[in-house]
């Protein structure tokens, strides 16, 4: 095997966003691989009560999308990453992150692991369902 070819860095744009784009950037560069940066905006609308609701006829497009394409394009011009590509997707975000995987043919996976604790744990992850569904090798950055 020569290396990577196509990296995908999956980030949530929290603060420890910039420690996991950092460390697939760090991939890239070593392996001279293509990098595509992604965000996954899960839109579950939430009554008061708790209880999910069927999403309004909003405009999800609008405020959501349009702020976090800001916050990804604001991730990667203060990492130097000028040529990755970016992408912003609706949806569930395990099944938005398989399927860009699959459609960027990316051969590495980065994404962010926090530890979990007592239900968390009991009830599996994000992290932990893409390293045993993702059709390529995954990078879980553990973080504090």
């Amino acid at each position: 095997m020569s290396g990577y070819q196509h990296i995908l860095i999956a980030v949530d744009l929290t603060q420890d966003s910039e420690t996991v784009a950092r460390r697939g950037q760090e991939l890239a560069e070593r392996f001279d691989a293509k990098l595509s940066l992604l965000h996954v905006v899960e839109f579950i609308p939430v009554d008061p009560a708790g209880e999910a609701l069927l999403p309004p006829p909003v405009d999800v497009d609008g405020e959501l999308i349009k702020g976090a394409r800001q916050r990804l394009s604001a991730l990667c011009d203060s990492l130097g990453l000028r040529t990755a590509t970016r992408r912003v997707e609706v949806g569930n975000i395990k099944a938005e992150i398989l399927r860009v995987v699959t459609e960027e043919q990316a051969d590495l996976l980065v994404l962010g692991s926090h530890g979990r604790h007592g239900l968390a744990l009991l009830m599996g992850s994000t992290e932990k369902s893409l390293v045993h569904k993702a059709p390529c090798d995954v990078l879980a950055v553990r973080l504090n």
